[in-house]
């Protein structure tokens, strides 16, 4: 017969604070510790390495076909914040556009760092078309309806 011992993988910590905590993993002989947190829902997670990244400002690279801009923006930003900033660079209104990360157009509510954009992550950027369309059609109307005028004015 064969007994069976059940080894404890880990070893809490003697201090508990409210923000963060410790655990040794103590299977196999490593003293590896891993470090927790206490997320606002109330969540404890592994505590990430190189947290800056998470937080702060990041630095977004738009591309528009030709040209590429770099934006800075918060890492818990929406999309629709991001919007924003870049019609501020290339003067097209956040209506306009339409933002592609990982080949998906998001949505202006979704968050960046939900959908997973770091630190110089790249995101495309299109001019939607019902809009462009919508520009050509006034712009052809205007041609149509200025050109009566002026002959009108001549005679």
């Amino acid at each position: 017969m064969i007994k069976l011992r059940s080894k404890k993988l880990f070893k809490r910590s003697s201090k508990l604070s409210s923000s963060s905590s410790s655990v040794v993993a103590g299977g196999c002989g490593s003293g590896v510790n891993i470090e927790w947190e206490m997320r606002p829902g109330g969540m404890l997670v592994q505590k990430r390495e190189g947290g800056k990244g998470d937080e702060g400002v990041i630095t977004v690279r738009v591309s528009t076909g030709s040209h590429w801009h770099d934006v800075s923006i918060g890492a818990t930003s929406t999309f629709g914040e991001m919007k924003m900033v870049v019609s501020m660079v290339t003067g097209l209104e956040p209506r306009e556009q339409r933002l592609l990360f990982r080949g998906k157009e998001r949505e202006d509510g979704d968050h960046l760092h939900m959908v997973g954009v770091r630190d110089r992550d790249k995101v495309l950027l299109l001019e939607d078309p019902a809009i462009k369309e919508m520009k050509l059609q006034a712009m052809s109307g205007n041609q149509v309806m200025g050109s009566p005028c002026h002959a009108i004015i001549e005679v």
